[in-house]
């Protein structure tokens, strides 16, 4: 399954480890991770969610970190599932708690 990774990235110093750790577990689960935590500095907020909107698209699931309520893009990218109807799940709930 292709799996979106979504959660807060704008403040957190510590975001590509977080993002990272997530997809690593979730590929151990035989996932194909789209990971924004993996794009690269320098473009602007509405360059990143541009990108991130076009990996949502392509994901068969959406999954959110539990950060992702701090984060107005991780925000704007539930209400978009919500409105289209993409499947989404937490990320604790797919790993049985994680260290998130």
């Amino acid at each position: 399954m292709k799996i979106y990774l979504a959660g807060r990235i704008a403040g957190d110093r510590k975001y590509r480890a977080k993002f990272r750790e997530a997809a690593k577990a979730l590929e151990g689960m035989g996932h194909v991770v789209l990971n924004p935590a993996t794009l690269p500095d320098g473009l602007t907020d509405a360059d990143y969610m541009q990108i991130c909107m076009a990996m949502l698209n392509a994901a068969d699931l959406a999954v959110f970190l539990p950060d992702y309520r701090e984060s107005r893009g991780a925000m704007v990218e539930w209400a978009y599932c919500q409105r289209i109807g993409k499947d989404c799940a937490l990320y604790m709930d797919m790993t049985g708690g994680g260290r998130q």
